[in-house]
């Protein structure tokens, strides 16, 4: 009997597992590139700060909150595209606030897309290979920091890619979780925090008075909606379906939305749907019983609450580092995004010319009419599409 019983009383601890694993890959893979993205576009260390412990506190409640009431494993993340566009904008005018109310705007149009359908329709009407190579575009600056680090700083950078390269060759989910771990190490023993700084480290949520900019607006809030949507809402849904799990995305989108904004005047960017945790989260790896595996998005959601508390003393260090070595790492994170996205881009001969002019001009970051590189990649890739469709 006993032999019988035991199994049954500790299902909990595979899907405990599995969510504890997918909160550490989730936050250790590119909480760097967060607070590099925010950064980027103006914040300054303690608004990156509280825009990396808001978002976390949110992930760990809507985490824990949508699959304890739902019985689903719905895991919700940040968008790691979305701030690796970030990190890609440049100035913005109406410095961060301006950014911060096209967090906002952006946050109001998923909540839109949630709740008219025509709008949904919309957007996922986009053609797949002309999001995915605008976002390819996108990612392909990043990927190639690196190199640049390696040149520039070879002493710092080369253990991280090493640390990276045997991780993808022994342990393929833990090859970035192990390289920032390098980094980290790196950066400890080369960099010197003051005692002030460390003491003043706790984390702590900064208000910023959103400002809304036409510029922002079109730089900002519209490619960061796309990529959010296209890359992570979108691929969130395939992933819970093909794990047996029919999501209805209204509310998803509603509820990720409606605590973007609520999160945004703290520098905190959009949180959505999770893909790449959701597959560890949903998947047959947190437990054998679809119906037991809504414990890993709980579990997970308690892994971004304590990673929550770090935020402050990871700014710091962050800050005090050198930024080319904080874009490498960055870099290394994103390879396994850019061969994806390059991969749906390239997929089918009909659509590759489109894709491929949309990455050219997305990776160019040329700005027209003050509008950014993303937005018209995805412009000239639909209009070659429709061009090619009309001639067919």
């Amino acid at each position: 009997m006993l032999e019988q019983t035991a199994p049954s009383r500790a299902w909990y601890v595979q899907p405990l597992l599995a969510g504890l694993l997918a909160s550490v890959v989730g936050y250790a893979s590119t909480f760097t590139l967060v607070l590099a993205g925010l950064t980027a576009v103006g914040a300054t260390p303690a608004q990156a700060g509280s825009g990396l412990f808001a978002v976390c506190i949110a992930l760990g409640l809507l985490n824990i909150a949508i699959a304890w009431r739902t019985r689903i494993p719905v895991s919700v993340a940040w968008s790691t595209p979305g701030v690796a566009f970030l990190a890609t904008v440049g100035g913005v005018e109406g410095g961060f606030p301006a950014v911060v109310g096209a967090f906002i705007v952006t946050a109001a149009l998923i909540v839109l897309a949630g709740v008219w359908k025509p709008f949904s329709r919309a957007v996922s009407a986009i053609p797949a290979p002309i999001a995915n190579a605008m976002l390819a575009g996108i990612l392909l600056t990043l990927c190639i920091a690196p190199l640049r680090a390696v040149e520039a700083l070879p002493l710092l950078t080369l253990p991280v890619v090493a640390a990276w390269v045997v991780g993808l060759a022994f342990f393929r989910r833990y090859a970035v979780p192990v390289a920032v771990a390098v980094a980290f190490v790196i950066l400890a023993l080369n960099t010197h925090l003051q005692g002030s700084t460390v003491a003043n480290s706790a984390p702590a949520l900064s208000f910023v008075f959103p400002v809304f900019t036409l510029d922002a607006f079109v730089r900002v809030a519209i490619p960061l909606f796309i990529i959010t949507m296209a890359s992570q809402n979108l691929p969130g849904l395939a992933v819970m379906k093909a794990n047996g799990y029919e999501l209805d995305p209204a509310p998803a989108f509603s509820i990720t939305g409606i605590a973007s904004a609520i999160i945004a005047p703290f520098g905190a960017h959009t949180v959505n749907l999770a893909a790449i945790t959701a597959a560890i989260c949903a998947g047959p790896e947190a437990h054998p019983d679809p119906a037991r595996r809504w414990v890993a998005p709980v579990a997970a959601g308690v892994g971004y609450l304590i990673f929550a508390l770090g935020s402050g003393l990871a700014a710091a260090l962050i800050a005090a580092s050198p930024q080319l070595l904080i874009q490498a790492v960055a870099g290394l994170a994103l390879m396994s995004s850019l061969a994806q996205a390059l991969s749906g881009a390239l997929a089918h001969d009909q659509d590759r010319l489109p894709a491929v002019v949309t990455f050219v001009t997305a990776a160019s970051g040329v700005t027209i009419f003050g509008i950014g590189a993303a937005f018209w990649g995805i412009v000239a890739g639909i209009l070659l599409t429709l061009v090619f469709r009309l001639r067919r």
